[in-house]
Protein backbone atom coordinates (compact mmCIF):
# COMPACT_ATOMS: atom_id res chain seq x y z
CA UNK A 1 0.00 0.00 0.00
CA UNK A 2 0.73 3.85 -0.36
CA UNK A 3 2.23 6.35 2.32
CA UNK A 4 0.99 9.85 2.03
CA UNK A 5 3.87 10.78 -0.21
CA UNK A 6 2.89 7.61 -3.00
CA UNK A 7 -0.88 9.13 -2.79
CA UNK A 8 -0.13 12.81 -3.25
CA UNK A 9 2.32 11.29 -6.39
CA UNK A 10 -0.60 9.48 -7.93
CA UNK A 11 -2.78 12.47 -7.85
CA UNK A 12 -0.38 14.54 -9.31
CA UNK A 13 -1.15 12.75 -12.44
CA UNK A 14 -4.13 14.16 -12.71
CA UNK A 15 -3.02 17.31 -13.29
CA UNK A 16 -3.05 18.89 -16.44
CA UNK A 17 -0.91 21.56 -17.97
CA UNK A 18 -2.81 24.89 -17.40
CA UNK A 19 -4.65 23.89 -14.32
CA UNK A 20 -5.33 26.22 -11.48
CA UNK A 21 -5.42 23.89 -8.62
CA UNK A 22 -6.92 24.35 -5.11
CA UNK A 23 -4.67 22.04 -2.67
CA UNK A 24 -6.46 21.23 1.01
CA UNK A 25 -4.80 20.63 3.98
CA UNK A 26 -2.83 17.74 5.02
CA UNK A 27 -1.88 15.06 2.11
CA UNK A 28 -2.85 17.37 -1.42
CA UNK A 29 -0.31 20.13 0.21
CA UNK A 30 2.09 17.36 -0.65
CA UNK A 31 0.93 17.40 -4.65
CA UNK A 32 2.85 20.23 -5.43
CA UNK A 33 5.85 18.15 -4.33
CA UNK A 34 5.11 15.67 -7.81
CA UNK A 35 4.00 17.38 -10.38
CA UNK A 36 5.95 16.69 -14.19
CA UNK A 37 8.30 19.85 -14.86
CA UNK A 38 7.42 19.84 -18.03
CA UNK A 39 4.15 21.37 -17.47
CA UNK A 40 2.69 24.69 -16.28
CA UNK A 41 0.48 24.53 -13.01
CA UNK A 42 -0.66 27.36 -10.64
CA UNK A 43 -1.11 26.70 -7.20
CA UNK A 44 -3.71 28.42 -5.09
CA UNK A 45 -4.42 28.47 -1.45
CA UNK A 46 -7.16 29.50 0.04
CA UNK A 47 -5.81 32.44 2.44
CA UNK A 48 -4.30 33.91 -0.54
CA UNK A 49 -1.58 33.02 -2.44
CA UNK A 50 -1.43 31.63 -6.34
CA UNK A 51 1.74 30.52 -6.96
CA UNK A 52 2.84 28.03 -5.05
CA UNK A 53 5.46 25.98 -5.35
CA UNK A 54 7.11 22.98 -3.23
CA UNK A 55 7.82 22.93 0.50
CA UNK A 56 11.01 24.74 1.35
CA UNK A 57 14.48 22.62 2.24
CA UNK A 58 15.53 22.92 5.88
CA UNK A 59 17.05 26.09 6.72
CA UNK A 60 15.44 28.06 4.05
CA UNK A 61 11.58 28.48 5.04
CA UNK A 62 10.01 31.76 5.36
CA UNK A 63 7.70 32.08 8.46
CA UNK A 64 5.77 34.95 6.61
CA UNK A 65 5.01 32.78 3.73
CA UNK A 66 2.42 29.87 4.75
CA UNK A 67 -0.42 28.14 3.29
CA UNK A 68 -3.93 27.76 4.75
CA UNK A 69 -2.66 25.01 7.03
CA UNK A 70 0.04 27.01 8.12
CA UNK A 71 2.83 25.20 6.66
CA UNK A 72 5.60 27.23 4.98
CA UNK A 73 5.74 27.10 1.65
CA UNK A 74 7.65 27.96 -1.81
CA UNK A 75 6.46 30.42 -4.28
CA UNK A 76 7.27 29.71 -7.96
CA UNK A 77 7.90 33.33 -10.45
CA UNK A 78 5.40 35.26 -10.75
CA UNK A 79 3.20 34.76 -7.39
CA UNK A 80 0.65 36.40 -5.91
CA UNK A 81 -0.58 37.39 -3.06
CA UNK A 82 -3.95 38.08 -1.81
CA UNK A 83 -6.84 38.78 0.64
CA UNK A 84 -9.08 36.20 1.42
CA UNK A 85 -12.47 38.06 -0.28
CA UNK A 86 -10.14 37.47 -3.64
CA UNK A 87 -9.34 33.87 -3.02
CA UNK A 88 -12.73 33.14 -2.48
CA UNK A 89 -14.39 35.09 -5.32
CA UNK A 90 -11.60 32.78 -7.38
CA UNK A 91 -13.26 29.70 -5.77
CA UNK A 92 -17.25 30.93 -5.80
CA UNK A 93 -16.47 32.07 -9.56
CA UNK A 94 -15.31 28.51 -10.52
CA UNK A 95 -11.69 29.72 -11.75
CA UNK A 96 -10.22 26.80 -10.66
CA UNK A 97 -9.60 23.73 -12.51
CA UNK A 98 -9.40 21.13 -9.89
CA UNK A 99 -9.82 21.05 -6.39
CA UNK A 100 -7.55 18.52 -3.87
CA UNK A 101 -9.12 17.80 -0.68
CA UNK A 102 -8.89 15.75 2.23
CA UNK A 103 -11.73 14.00 4.08
CA UNK A 104 -12.59 12.01 7.18
CA UNK A 105 -15.44 10.21 4.97
CA UNK A 106 -16.58 10.19 1.89
CA UNK A 107 -19.99 8.42 0.37
CA UNK A 108 -20.95 6.26 -2.12
CA UNK A 109 -22.46 9.08 -3.67
CA UNK A 110 -19.80 11.42 -3.42
CA UNK A 111 -20.80 13.20 -0.13
CA UNK A 112 -17.80 14.23 1.73
CA UNK A 113 -17.51 14.86 5.45
CA UNK A 114 -14.13 16.85 6.26
CA UNK A 115 -14.27 19.57 8.77
CA UNK A 116 -15.41 18.18 12.13
CA UNK A 117 -16.04 15.25 14.80
CA UNK A 118 -18.90 16.31 16.83
CA UNK A 119 -17.54 16.88 20.70
CA UNK A 120 -14.34 18.20 19.08
CA UNK A 121 -13.08 21.46 19.33
CA UNK A 122 -12.50 23.09 15.77
CA UNK A 123 -11.87 27.07 15.05
CA UNK A 124 -14.36 26.52 12.06
CA UNK A 125 -15.26 24.74 8.83
CA UNK A 126 -12.74 26.95 6.93
CA UNK A 127 -12.96 27.34 3.04
CA UNK A 128 -14.46 23.62 2.98
CA UNK A 129 -17.81 23.81 2.34
CA UNK A 130 -17.48 26.38 0.00
CA UNK A 131 -14.65 24.67 -2.45
CA UNK A 132 -16.56 21.70 -2.48
CA UNK A 133 -19.87 24.02 -3.21
CA UNK A 134 -17.90 25.30 -6.31
CA UNK A 135 -15.33 23.10 -7.92
CA UNK A 136 -16.42 21.16 -10.70
CA UNK A 137 -13.41 18.42 -10.28
CA UNK A 138 -12.83 17.17 -6.91
CA UNK A 139 -10.50 14.37 -6.00
CA UNK A 140 -10.14 13.52 -2.15
CA UNK A 141 -7.05 12.24 -1.07
CA UNK A 142 -7.25 9.98 2.17
CA UNK A 143 -6.60 7.07 4.14
CA UNK A 144 -8.41 4.41 3.23
CA UNK A 145 -9.34 3.53 6.41
CA UNK A 146 -9.02 5.25 10.21
CA UNK A 147 -6.97 4.70 12.94
CA UNK A 148 -9.03 1.70 14.09
CA UNK A 149 -9.06 -0.09 10.95
CA UNK A 150 -12.55 1.16 9.94
CA UNK A 151 -13.36 1.82 6.41
CA UNK A 152 -13.84 5.39 5.67
CA UNK A 153 -15.68 4.58 1.90
CA UNK A 154 -19.19 4.29 3.29
CA UNK A 155 -23.00 3.94 2.35
CA UNK A 156 -23.28 6.85 3.72
CA UNK A 157 -21.30 9.71 6.16
CA UNK A 158 -21.77 9.25 9.74
CA UNK A 159 -20.06 12.54 10.70
CA UNK A 160 -21.37 16.20 9.40
CA UNK A 161 -21.32 16.56 5.84
CA UNK A 162 -19.30 19.47 4.06
CA UNK A 163 -20.94 18.97 0.62
CA UNK A 164 -23.36 16.95 -1.03
CA UNK A 165 -22.77 14.28 -4.05
CA UNK A 166 -19.62 16.53 -5.00
CA UNK A 167 -16.77 14.05 -4.91
CA UNK A 168 -15.82 12.46 -8.26
CA UNK A 169 -12.35 10.83 -7.22
CA UNK A 170 -10.65 8.94 -4.49
CA UNK A 171 -7.40 8.11 -4.32
CA UNK A 172 -6.56 6.44 -0.89
CA UNK A 173 -3.41 3.76 0.17
CA UNK A 174 -5.05 1.25 -1.84
CA UNK A 175 -6.97 2.67 -4.85
CA UNK A 176 -8.00 4.92 -7.13
CA UNK A 177 -11.59 5.15 -7.34
CA UNK A 178 -14.11 7.10 -9.17
CA UNK A 179 -17.59 7.94 -7.51
CA UNK A 180 -20.70 7.12 -10.03
CA UNK A 181 -24.62 7.00 -9.07
CA UNK A 182 -24.00 3.23 -8.66
CA UNK A 183 -21.55 2.85 -5.92
CA UNK A 184 -17.66 3.15 -5.91
CA UNK A 185 -15.67 1.76 -9.33
CA UNK A 186 -12.66 0.41 -8.68
CA UNK A 187 -10.17 1.94 -11.17
CA UNK A 188 -6.65 1.16 -9.99
CA UNK A 189 -5.27 -0.74 -6.95
CA UNK A 190 -1.96 0.16 -5.19
CA UNK A 191 1.46 -1.58 -5.76
CA UNK A 192 1.28 -5.23 -4.06
CA UNK A 193 -2.26 -4.32 -2.95
CA UNK A 194 -5.54 -7.31 -4.00
CA UNK A 195 -9.07 -6.60 -4.75
CA UNK A 196 -10.49 -8.26 -1.78
CA UNK A 197 -8.42 -6.09 0.56
CA UNK A 198 -10.12 -3.11 -1.06
CA UNK A 199 -13.59 -5.42 -0.65
CA UNK A 200 -12.76 -5.88 2.80
CA UNK A 201 -11.16 -2.09 3.87
CA UNK A 202 -14.79 -0.24 1.79
CA UNK A 203 -17.78 -0.44 3.55
CA UNK A 204 -19.73 1.18 0.87
CA UNK A 205 -20.59 -0.77 -2.92
CA UNK A 206 -17.95 -1.25 -4.60
CA UNK A 207 -18.34 -2.00 -8.40
CA UNK A 208 -15.49 -3.83 -10.21
CA UNK A 209 -14.95 -4.80 -13.52
CA UNK A 210 -12.85 -6.71 -15.77
CA UNK A 211 -8.92 -6.40 -14.83
CA UNK A 212 -7.86 -3.71 -11.87
CA UNK A 213 -4.38 -2.97 -12.75
CA UNK A 214 -1.83 -1.51 -10.44
CA UNK A 215 -1.40 2.29 -10.21
CA UNK A 216 2.03 3.86 -11.77
CA UNK A 217 3.62 5.83 -9.56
Amino acid sequence: MLDKNGIAKRIAKEVKDGYYVNLGIGIPTLVANFVRDDIEVEFQSENGVLGMGPFPFEGEEDADVINAGKQTITTLPGASFFDSALSFSMIRGQHVDLTILGAMEVAENGDIANWKIPGRMVKGMGGAMDLVASAENIIVAMMHTNKRGESKLLKTCSLPLTGVGCVKRIVTNLAVIEVSENGFILLERAPGVSIEDIKNATEGTLIVEGDIPEMEI
